[in-house]
């Protein structure tokens, strides 16, 4: 550990350092592997083929997502690629003694959802997925980030990583949110502001007083979009909320574990002397809802704005992606997104498909119906989610609305086992990325919150949460 002052990252990382050889990257000591169904066979099947064993299997979970149908279990998987897939990770978890939650469990869910839920993320650690989205986990102040296939093999061997330090980037996020914003409004914001590229070889420490005010599920949303900002990985400092939510869970420490853990947890925030790399500040009370209009998480707008004339931009490669954006979205400089009609409702994924989200969906929802030209679906981020949404009555809300109430997975956000959008039908969607034919061939994704989404399901057209609450 460095003795000058040091950011939470710096924290991180340098007390994870195996060894590192000059100008050569990092040894990095891996904390916790998660690991699903899509991004892993390939790297067991190099396990075998080398004759290796898994080096740390108590520190890899396993759980079915990305494949997993949402419809009741008891319905046939209609795609046999998915289910190939989830037998497969059955059967290597079992060769390799790995943890799986699978298609029965009640714990089963999203990876970036149960890893929280169980307690098994953590501040201090570090934690790695074959998934853009392992950033999630930030929000607990651990050093989360994603990895490729062959790095899922080197960790599953060696439960290290050859990783070159990134700078670091605080985004200082003041002031209090308004009525009708939350916090996807905020990471979409940023987004917007600084461009899809603009964390490029950074990681994020979001800071000020909006971060503190939110809820962990809040923090969660907000670090789960670092990735679509270009930074490696988003943080949180961990605080007395980081500890209320972890205290009594399954694999949070207990007794004196408990107590010597949270004193330690408690002298990782950033040193009060510490110098960022970068730095950037937003105004939470001047926030609007936000929306995107083109093909990705950096097109968006303000939900009151109109969408912008690609002639104002002088960079030639930034205006012609607009112009290709704005043709496949088939939307008009100038036109404003309120009150464009949408044909399906998307609320779930790993960013908004925590029990939180669907309360603020439900709030929404109650006594009302959805548009008639609408199709929603809802899909809880994990069982104990969908358990705790009907415990509540939730999932009546949802249908008495008229929307599909579903088991966890992945869903809509990746267009798995039939939940996609069809060619030229219009989405808004809670979930993080906004790419050409990402919740299908030719769909055309709006991302929002579940409150801009619920508003928007039941009037059948983009809206402004706030007329409605």
């Amino acid at each position: 550990m460095q003795s000058n002052p040091l950011t939470l990252f710096e924290k991180i990382w340098y007390s994870h350092i195996v060894t590192q050889e000059p100008k050569s990257p990092a040894v990095l000591y891996i904390d916790l592997h998660l690991v699903h169904e899509v991004t892993s066979p390939q790297a067991f099947t190099g396990l075998r083929e080398r004759g290796l064993k898994v080096r740390r299997p108590q520190r890899t979970l396993a759980t079915m997502d990305h494949s997993i149908p949402t419809t009741p279990l008891s319905i046939p998987m209609a795609d046999t690629q998915a289910a190939a897939q989830l037998q497969q990770l059955a059967e290597n978890c079992e060769e390799f003694d790995i943890e799986l939650y699978g298609m029965e469990s009640p714990m089963r869910g999203i990876v970036h959802v149960i890893g929280p839920e169980l307690g098994r993320t953590q501040p201090g650690m570090t934690i790695v997925c074959g998934d853009s989205h392992t950033s999630t986990h930030g929000a607990f102040g651990a050093l989360a980030f994603g990895i490729g296939t062959s790095e899922v093999e080197h960790v599953l061997a060696s439960q290290c990583l050859l990783q070159h330090k990134p700078k670091t980037f605080q985004v200082n996020v003041s002031g209090k949110l308004g009525i009708g914003v939350s916090a996807k409004d905020i990471i979409l914001a940023l987004i917007a502001k600084i461009g899809i590229g603009g964390g490029t070889g950074h990681v994020f420490e979001y800071t000020g007083e909006a971060i503190r005010g939110l809820t962990m599920e809040e923090r969660m949303t907000i670090c789960n979009m670092s990735i679509e900002g270009g930074a490696r990985a988003g943080m949180i400092a961990p605080d007395d909320t980081t500890f209320e939510y972890l205290a009594g869970r399954e694999h949070s420490p207990k007794g004196i574990k408990w107590d010597k853990a949270v004193e330690s947890w408690k002298k990782l925030p950033t040193d009060g002397e510490a110098i960022y790399d970068q730095s950037i500040t937003l105004d939470a009370s001047s926030l609007e809802p936000m929306i995107t209009f083109g093909t990705n998480p950096g097109m968006g707008l303000q939900i009151t704005d109109r969408i912008p004339n690609p002639n104002k931009y002088d960079d030639l490669d930034k205006r012609h992606n607009l112009e290709t954006s704005l043709t496949y979205m088939e939307l008009q400089p100038g036109q404003p997104l309120l009150g464009h009609p949408v044909d399906v409702i998307f609320i779930g994924s790993c960013t908004n498909g925590r029990i939180s989200d669907l309360r603020l969906a439900a709030k929404v929802l109650e006594g009302r119906r959805i548009a008639e030209n609408v199709r929603m679906l809802v899909v809880p981020g994990s069982q104990s989610v969908k358990m705790q949404a009907e415990s509540e009555g939730l999932d009546k809300v949802f249908a008495d609305a008229g929307a599909e109430w579903r088991e966890a997975g992945c869903s809509m956000c990746i267009a798995m086992n039939g939940d996609q959008v069809a060619p030229g039908q219009y989405a808004v969607s809670t979930s993080n990325r906004n790419f050409e034919g990402r919740q299908g061939k030719g769909a055309r994704t709006f991302l929002a919150s579940p409150l801009t989404a619920a508003a928007t399901a039941v009037r059948g057209a983009i809206s402004d949460v706030r007329e409605m609450i």
